[in-house]
């Protein structure tokens, strides 16, 4: 009985450490387990926070390009308002179009004044005072037309002619100088809207103080703004007119003393032919 006892202890001892063994198997098992989802977790929330980590800023900025002259034009213009900067439009329109118009007209009424008195002192020389006639005629310009009006003259004596010169040639002067006038006109009155637009800006904008009584920059730099901005744009378009102008007038200045000039040649040739007569 005694020996059975003992072969029982002996054989439960054994089973007791056998099941610890296993024990021990399993919690190792577990812990490599556990380990190893932690790592797999671990991985697997780097790897979204990188995936949803956004990417530098070298790399997905994109240069702005930067926004050209007339971008920037167009921009201020509308911040300025449609007022105002509407008119100084206006005045800038119909003033280059008269600036144009004169330009072109002065450029057309250019005579070559050495070739055509060339030809007139040729014709009379040939032809006589008809044929002269025919060459001021077919040449374009005041100077010829002047030419004509003296050689109409010609046969009531070089007084006759040189009065018919200067008056005529004072028709031609003042169609030279045609429109400039309205020139001048837009050149001042495009400051002046550019100032009254200023002046409206600084009364809307202490306007906007009395309403809110705050005297704040932000309350304040929309009316401001509008103001500074109508002056620039007058002030800019006056400057463009005003270099035209000063084109055209000497453009005119200089067809005028061409005509001068040739007038006094065109009488001493006449004064020549009839000294020849006698």
């Amino acid at each position: 009985m005694k020996k059975l006892l003992s072969l029982l202890a002996i054989f439960g001892l054994l089973n007791i450490n056998n099941l610890d063994a296993l024990a021990q198997d399993e919690t190792s098992s577990n812990t490599e387990i556990t380990t190893d989802s932690s790592a797999v977790d671990s991985l697997t929330t780097d790897t979204v926070a990188e995936a949803a980590a956004p990417a530098p800023i070298e790399e997905i900025s994109e240069e702005v390009p930067e926004a050209g002259f007339h971008q920037v034009l167009k921009e201020k213009f509308i911040e300025g308002g449609a007022g105002f900067m509407g008119i100084v439009l206006i005045a800038l329109i119909l003033g280059l179009a008269l600036c144009i118009e004169r330009i072109i007209y002065l450029n057309l009424a250019t005579t070559n004044t050495d070739q055509l008195l060339g030809d007139i002192d040729e014709a009379l020389n040939k032809g006589g005072v008809e044929d002269a006639k025919e060459i001021c005629r077919n040449t374009p310009g005041p100077v010829a037309s002047i030419f004509y009006q003296g050689l109409e003259r010609s046969s009531e004596g070089l007084d006759m002619v040189e009065k018919s010169i200067v008056a005529y040639g004072s028709v031609q002067m003042g169609r030279l100088e045609r429109n400039t006038s309205w020139i001048s006109l837009f050149i001042a009155l495009a400051p002046m809207l550019g100032f009254m637009g200023t002046v409206i800006g600084m009364i809307g904008a202490f306007d906007a103080i009395e309403a809110n009584n705050n005297i704040s920059p932000a309350l304040v730099a929309g009316g401001i703004k509008v103001a500074l901005l109508t002056t620039v744009f007058g002030l800019i378009v006056a400057m463009i007119l005003q270099v035209f102008y000063n084109y055209i007038i000497a453009k005119i200045d200089n067809l005028v003393n061409s005509m001068e000039d040739a007038s006094i040649t065109l009488i001493d040739i006449l004064a020549r032919q009839e000294a020849a007569k006698k």
